[in-house]
């Protein structure tokens, strides 16, 4: 939770359920992500996977073997999917928040720039072109619009 203090920004404790389960599931994912990440993590899903698959002839490759590893895998994927999710979110806004302040320090022209992403899909797109343009290169148009060169 952050208030705004002229430039400065304080921060608050948590005071409703919602503001506390926030940041307890911010932190949990945080460290979550982190921890899936390691190259420990790595190595034990492989030696995992391994144990499994040496398995298989001691248990005959019966139904419930393959049904140990299929459900472990659905859990762990399904649940990672929002810890990753989160995490990405994240950062995606963390960064946007420092490009929008570096654009605002500039003092320029450009400070509309700041809220770049509120625009439509489209809107980024021609202000996508626009910028290019200013820089001298060529618009990127989206693969929909290419058209296919012809040989000659």
């Amino acid at each position: 939770m952050a208030k705004a203090k002229s430039s400065q920004f304080t921060f608050r404790a948590p005071t409703s359920f919602s503001d506390r389960l926030d940041t307890w599931f911010t932190k949990f994912a945080h460290h979550t992500s982190r921890f899936a990440g390691s190259p420990w993590i790595f190595t034990i899903a492989v030696l995992t996977i391994l144990v499994w698959a040496i398995s298989g002839p001691l248990f005959g490759f019966s139904d419930t073997w393959q049904l140990v590893i299929n459900t472990s895998t659905t859990i762990v994927t399904f649940l990672m999917v929002f810890l990753i999710q989160n995490t990405q979110n994240r950062d995606a806004l963390a960064v946007q928040v420092k490009l929008s302040e570096l654009i605002i320090k500039m003092h320029g022209p450009r400070n509309a720039f700041a809220q770049v992403e509120d625009l439509t899909d489209k809107e980024l797109e021609e202000l996508h072109d626009i910028i290019r343009k200013s820089a001298g290169c060529d618009p990127i148009r989206p693969r929909s619009t290419r058209k296919p060169k012809r040989k000659k």
